[in-house]
């Protein structure tokens, strides 16, 4: 929201539309919101002393499978119910389901499950920063791909062979956008007015996928906006017939679907930008660079905060638009780190690695932390910017190549803990080794396909 609100104003402001009932919701560790309908009267009693939410949204997967390995929530402990607050100053109408009021809610007060709460996470960190005197400003641009919804007959198949919204590469397309200009026009219009504007829309080179970049914000209301931004694209695509994915690679010959986020520190009183070095040749400050330092030191420590899934590094391959090296350079979309340099207000660092299967608020905690993590140890670039190929660039080692690397190595990683807490890391680094079991035992199709009959 652009301004503060009271409480009180919140429940004058639903009682001037009448609201017979509220919609809430929370991120679970995969980044999916889980919510409810309630009553109107449910919510004024809950609105400022929170309410019972069962803590199984940390103690199951995607697929609504429980953990065997999660401590903190599981059978031993008969998955309770756990005090979710309300957050007033997200309060949105939903003007795709009647404007419905919609509120967004964590367990920033459940002594339970808040250390492993992502939006409680990304919180702590953005208080770290504001008592360090920054005001983080951050951003998130999705790419995405639609299709036609043909759900039964997806199911019914195994989600083999989706068909794409339109076909044909036809990036940054006015053709293509056209083709579906009610759904494209809808897309802009409607999330405008559910609070998360976007500062563009446009075809992206593959068939049927969108890219849009949402308008920049301090970092906690970014991150509210980038979750409600997926939710939201795919309830206004079923309006329109359509099938909205935010899976990383669907198919190996295709692009894949980036999360990129673009960040920028400022001073407490929100009028300097603190990247930004009139001075200096790149116009990057020193505090820049340490804070891209940070970066690239703790990149390979926390990669499964931008890359959680099994299908996430299918999208992390050379030659796909999606950076593989531990490599930083001024505006070049080949390497891990880009910096955009340019004015006092536009000069920010845009990390590459994230894709649109993240978590917004892991996402954006684990960049502003690994940055905090550079200024604090007062890091220098010891490396040049990479010039030209990034995929070549290689003196400064490469990302982990799968899942389980990645999840190993920040399970056992000082600066993965140092940066959020044991109790974090280890819950969360489960839920990861747990991804990556569920499809080691599974018989894929390729494996049907080059076996079955051969061998």
């Amino acid at each position: 929201m652009s301004s503060q609100l009271t409480t009180k104003q919140v429940l004058q402001a639903l009682a001037d539309v009448h609201a017979e009932k509220v919609k809430v919701a929370i991120t679970d560790v995969d980044g999916v919101l889980r919510g409810k309908v309630i009553s109107i009267e449910k919510f004024l009693s809950i609105a400022e002393k929170g309410f019972g939410f069962c803590d199984v949204v940390f103690g199951w997967d995607a697929g609504d499978v429980a953990y065997d390995n999660a401590k903190i929530t599981g059978w031993h402990t008969g998955y309770p119910d756990t005090t979710a607050s309300v957050d007033v100053q997200t309060f949105r109408q939903v003007p795709w389901e009647n404007g419905i009021p919609f509120f967004l809610a964590d367990f920033s007060n459940a002594a339970n499950v808040k250390n492993i709460c992502p939006r409680t996470l990304l919180k702590k960190i953005k208080k770290q920063a504001e008592d360090a005197g920054y005001v983080p400003y951050f951003s998130q641009e999705f790419e995405w791909f639609n299709f036609i919804d043909n759900r039964d007959e997806l199911y019914k198949n195994d989600f083999r062979n989706p068909q794409p919204m339109t076909p044909g590469m036809f990036g940054y397309s006015v053709l293509r956008a056209s083709q579906q200009g009610s759904y494209f026009h809808d897309l802009f219009d409607s999330l405008k007015k559910f609070d998360v504007p976007l500062e563009g829309i446009h075809t992206e080179t593959g068939p049927g996928v969108y890219e849009a970049a949402i308008l920049y914000a301090e970092i906690l209301e970014a991150a509210d906006r980038a979750v409600l931004f997926k939710t939201g694209a795919k309830e206004i695509a079923h309006h329109h017939g359509l099938i909205a994915s935010f899976m990383a690679k669907w198919n190996e010959n295709l692009p894949g679907c980036s999360g990129h986020v673009h960040q920028s520190l400022w001073t407490a009183d929100k009028k300097t930008n603190l990247f930004y070095d009139k001075k200096s040749k790149t116009a990057m400050s020193a505090l820049m660079e340490s804070y891209i330092a940070g970066q690239l030191h703790c990149l390979p420590h926390i990669l499964p905060m931008y890359a959680p899934t099994i299908n996430s590094y299918k999208r992390l391959v050379e030659g796909a638009w999606a950076p593989t090296t531990l490599t930083w350079a001024v505006d070049n979309r080949t390497t891990a780190l880009r910096v955009l340099s340019g004015s006092s207000t536009s000069t920010r660092l845009e990390t590459r690695v994230v894709g649109s299967d993240s978590n917004p608020y892991l996402a954006m905690a684990g960049c502003l932390a690994s940055g905090l993590y550079g200024i604090k140890n007062k890091l220098k670039l010891k490396t040049a910017a990479t010039i030209g190929n990034g995929y070549a660039d290689k003196k400064n080692g490469v990302l982990p190549r799968n899942l389980w690397e990645a999840s190993q190595t920040m399970k056992e990683s000082p600066v993965a803990k140092e940066l959020f807490g044991e109790q974090f890391v280890a819950h969360f680094t489960g839920t990861r080794e747990w991804e990556w079991k569920q499809f080691a035992k599974v018989v894929t199709d390729w494996e049907l396909k080059r076996y079955f009959e051969i061998i």
